[in-house]
């Protein structure tokens, strides 16, 4: 009787998996890119990406497409289309391309902002050319800010532990509904067994700009950050909005962090006098022009409430 439980249990959980994969499966599609040398394009490496506009625009990663000549896109049906670079953000390892085609969907972008550690995610891509292969794993841990091996910080990066293979990288990460809430990327240093996943609500707001201005405006702070639960005493406390918050993990040398009164471990609670309880809500704050100024930062040190002044500058 437990066997038979067990089974429908399985089957149940492959039929969740088999029907949010469906939802997306014609959006997903493998990237190969090639340079120019003596006259002739010569195969330069591939990556993942998928459509998320009727119009035929795709994301994908920054550092997949980086010094491509020509970039190539195949659809799940094996048609093979030549894209063009709509802009990239180094800075998040984001970037939009666009095809002009036809037999394909369209990925339908969740909120990320809804995610929870333990939750169950479902991670697409092109692993060493293998067109369209599924891995599963649950949220590890959410908003965090980790370092590529170029040495760049990635904020608000989804860690869960769905395994990841180079040429994933581009491809979604989608949760059981079929909604992309991440954008896979293969560059930031981790442990085994950990992946990583650029925020849907980030890379919206990375395209909005890219396809408005062709380039990102970002204010730059100089954190390390981690989303994480508030106290409830010290929430009630303090009769604090938001029930979670940001922990700085770290402050880099010489930046705007450096120079303010913040320390590490304090947990940024309010930015532009505005509440933030997450690093989404401060990635946004950070991407309006008229943030280049002084500007009022509310923390949790300890137990108390310490509101300090930040110059954010604008990152280069």
């Amino acid at each position: 009787m437990e066997s038979v439980i067990n089974i429908t249990v399985m089957d149940t959980f492959s039929s969740m998996i088999i029907g949010a994969v469906d939802q997306i499966k014609n959006a997903v599609v493998k990237i190969d890119i090639y340079r120019s040398a003596n006259g002739k394009f010569r195969p330069a490496g591939s990556g993942s990406g998928f459509i998320f506009s009727s119009d035929g625009l795709i994301f994908t990663n920054s550092h997949v497409v980086e010094g491509a000549d020509k970039i190539m896109v195949s659809l799940l049906n094996e048609n093979e289309i030549e894209a063009t670079l709509i802009g990239k953000d180094p800075d998040t390892d984001l970037a939009i391309l666009k095809i002009y085609a036809q037999g394909y969907s369209v990925a339908r972008l969740g909120d990320a902002g809804q995610l929870q550690i333990g939750q169950f995610v479902i991670a697409i891509g092109n692993p060493y050319g293998y067109q369209h292969t599924v891995t599963t794993g649950v949220v590890s841990a959410l908003g965090r800010t980790l370092q590529t091996q170029s040495g760049r910080m990635v904020d608000n990066v989804i860690q869960s532990d769905a395994a990841l293979n180079p040429g994933n990288s581009g491809g979604p990460m989608i949760n059981t509904d079929g909604e992309v809430i991440g954008v896979n990327t293969a560059v930031i240093q981790g442990a085994q067994g950990l992946s990583f996943s650029v925020n849907i609500n980030t890379a919206k707001e990375i395209a909005r700009q890219l396809i408005q201005d062709g380039k990102v405006f970002k204010a730059y702070l100089g954190l390390q950050l981690q989303d994480v639960q508030i106290n409830e005493k010290v929430r009630q406390h303090y009769k604090l909005p938001n029930r979670s918050g940001i922990f700085i993990t770290r402050i880099e040398p010489d930046s705007p962090a450096s120079r303010s009164q913040l320390l590490e471990g304090d947990i940024i609670i309010s930015f532009n006098d505005k509440p933030v309880s997450n690093s989404n809500e401060l990635f946004k704050g950070l991407t309006d022009r008229h943030i280049l100024s002084v500007t009022n930062i509310s923390v949790i040190r300890h137990t108390e409430l310490l509101n300090f002044i930040i110059v954010p500058a604008e990152k280069k």
